[in-house]
């Protein structure tokens, strides 16, 4: 996997099941041809109105990425941190919240 461009990751890394990856994967795959076809919009003058919806629609995909995978996140990572007893792994999930509810 490559290094994200200013991006604060931890070192952690997570094993996904097949299927978590390609669902997860799929989503990120129809955002990035979403925002392609916004490219396109802009590119051929699309009306502002026209390119601002599709820009939220883009929104409302990652959100639902966020969804997906925030929700295996707490199912997996979070549940068997806390079951190992490993209790800092809900510190984390705060600053998490802290920065997604920004």
């Amino acid at each position: 996997m490559e290094p994200v461009e200013n991006c604060i990751c931890s070192d952690k890394t997570k094993e996904r099941s097949e299927k978590e990856y390609k669902d997860l994967m799929n989503r990120l795959k129809r955002i990035e041809g979403q925002v392609r076809g916004i490219q396109g919009m802009l590119e051929n003058d699309a009306y502002c109105t026209d390119i601002l919806i599709q820009v939220s629609a883009v929104n409302a995909a990652l959100n639902s990425f966020n969804k997906a995978l925030l929700s295996n996140h707490l199912h997996t990572c979070v549940a068997d941190n806390i079951r190992a007893g490993n209790d800092e792994v809900i510190d984390e999930l705060v600053v998490l919240f802290q920065k997604l509810m920004k």
